[in-house]
């Protein structure tokens, strides 16, 4: 999913805050492309437009337990939720038209802003997507709580819960987000502590909260309410990361948080504001080992690495070079395929031996994009400890990561993998010979 998307039509939901307890109106509608996410408040004589980005996001401290953005002293209140669902769908340009100062709470879980948007359709546009690509490793960290961020080449969230409370178990969730909701994440409610509620209430919090929208654990278990499924506090917490990483608009890279929350979540955002700033000021990648000439080399430039065209270019792109070290690029694998034609037709699958050719194309760049090794050629040599754990078919895309092991002035080796949705395909080591042109 590379071009922009909107709604096709006008949503309209209402419902009571989560924390004001006053009721709001919210209506959704399309947008023009390169728009983003604005917010209008209808509700109060402002001409504020108010777009959901890393410099509208305010500090948790001043409005503390959930994610608020404002502009010129107008804000909008709790919106991870429904940013969660614009995130899940992919979609980058919409109006949101709110009458009140807070998104409605609703189910307390993204559900009923997901299936509305849904019903709808969604409409891809002509503009590509504005990606921020994650090129260095970066962190933030509270006490036993933490966010890392390294390259990937989609965007992939890891989230590990972790409670001093035996009602809520210890928890684990990987996603990679590609524009479709996937398991049932995007339903789980959020939750707190029943010795939490008193002094929510004290801080003027938690007014719209009840037991429907709100999971309250107590010392016998889940008062008025059970969970829809097992894992339901985990998936909640992976939501709210979710919402508030859209503020990034769509971005690649891996998300590892332990233990994090909404503070935590923003603290990220701020050091993401600054590298994207960094990024822009720079004018190229903030790690000059990396691509040089911009976001990723598409087949035009891996052209002029390898001597290989169609139909025997297996890769499609690279989107991450860091040279002398590691390189992952991508093979959409499509039903029109020249292999699929005469390779079991009636139940096409990737030929092993061309899954392997993609990991030493990926390879191939890797070992010649070092100065050292510019206009030489790399002959497949070996293939050792190959093994083979899942087909590829048509629709896969694989992300094939390679990284050097051992490289000299006539040979070197990669350690290669192909992985689909997360998932090893195929792995090994492999040997090239480096020759001149």
């Amino acid at each position: 999913m590379d071009n922009q998307r909107t709604i096709n039509s006008k949503v309209v939901l209402e419902g009571v805050g989560l924390h004001t307890g006053e009721k709001s109106r919210l209506e959704l509608a399309p947008a023009p492309v390169d728009t983003g996410i604005v917010f209008v408040r209808k509700d109060i004589d402002s001409s504020s437009f108010i777009k959901a980005n890393l410099y509208s996001v305010i500090d948790p401290e001043k409005f503390p337990r959930r994610t608020s953005i404002g502009a010129n002293g107008v804000y909008v209140h709790t919106i991870e939720h429904l940013m969660a669902a614009l995130h899940i769908l992919g979609i980058d340009n919409i109006q949101i038209s709110i009458w009140g100062e807070e998104i409605p709470g609703l189910d307390g879980s993204a559900k009923d802003f997901v299936d509305p948007l849904q019903k709808v359709g969604l409409n891809e546009q002509s503009a590509k997507r504005d990606r921020l690509i994650i090129r260095e490793p970066m962190w933030v960290e509270e006490g036993s709580t933490s966010i890392v961020v390294l390259p990937y080449p989609s965007l992939r969230i890891s989230y590990v819960l972790n409670y001093d409370n035996s009602l809520i178990p210890p928890g684990y969730m990987d996603i990679i987000l590609n524009g479709t909701p996937k398991d049932n994440f995007y339903e789980a409610r959020t939750f707190c502590l029943e010795n939490e509620v008193k002094p929510l209430l004290d801080m003027g919090l938690g007014k719209g909260s009840n037991y429907k929208n709100t999971l309250v654990v107590s010392d016998k278990g889940i008062l008025e309410n059970r969970l829809r499924f097992s894992d339901e506090f985990v998936k909640h917490k992976i939501l709210d990361l979710i919402g508030d990483l859209y503020l990034t608009g769509p971005m690649r890279g891996h998300i590892i948080a332990i233990r994090g929350g909404h503070t935590l979540n923003i603290r990220l955002l701020q050091k993401l504001r600054r590298y994207k700033e960094r990024i822009k000021s720079a004018g190229v990648s903030t790690v000059s080992s990396f691509i040089p000439t911009g976001d990723e080399l598409g087949a035009h430039e891996i052209m002029k690495i390898l001597p290989h065209r169609y139909p025997f270019l297996l890769i499609d792109r690279i989107v991450y070079l860091e040279k002398g070290k590691k390189a992952i690029g991508i093979k959409s694998v499509t039903t029109n395929e020249y292999f699929f034609q005469g390779h079991f037709p009636g139940r096409p699958i990737m030929p092993g031996v061309l899954i392997v050719e993609a990991m030493a194309q990926v390879g191939g760049v890797l070992m010649l994009a070092c100065e050292e090794h510019r206009g030489k050629l790399a002959f497949f040599m070996a293939a050792n400890n190959i093994k083979f754990r899942r087909t590829v078919v048509p629709g896969d895309q694989m992300n094939i990561e390679v990284e050097i092991g051992k490289i000299r002035s006539r040979t070197g080796s990669v350690n290669a993998r192909a992985v689909v949705d997360n998932k090893i395909v195929a792995e090994g080591e492999l040997m090239f010979a480096l020759v001149d042109s």
